[in-house]
């Protein structure tokens, strides 16, 4: 007599588990999407900037195409350009940024001295 009144209650409380798994579920896709926010690189800067340190200021892989390099470089100059009210400092960091990455060197002469 107390097996069939258990199995019922069995039931009962499997389905109602199941109605509110099913309402937690149509509430996780009916959510509004949250805004994925790009982090810029927040470290100081080294004496002589790395490839990986530029990789990061720029925001792309170490082995990134010219083009991408060329397309991040300026996604983060309009972000901190000096005549948008940026600093100079930043603005040359991430000019020595896309150098470095493209393989342009400052001294171009060829020479050591």
């Amino acid at each position: 007599m107390a097996t069939p009144f258990l199995a019922g209650i069995a039931v009962a409380a499997a389905a109602l588990a199941g109605k509110y798994g099913i309402q937690a579920w149509h509430a996780f896709k009916t959510r509004p999407p949250t805004p994925r926010l790009r982090k810029f690189y927040e470290g100081g800067f080294q004496k002589t900037m790395t490839r990986r340190e530029a990789a990061l200021i720029l925001g792309v892989r170490e082995n990134a195409t010219p083009d991408k390099v060329k397309e991040a470089h300026r996604r983060v100059m309009v972000a901190n350009h000096p005549d948008a009210g940026g600093s100079h400092y930043l603005a040359s960091k991430i000019n020595e940024a896309k150098d470095v990455m493209l393989r342009k060197s400052r001294n171009s002469s060829g020479s050591a001295f």
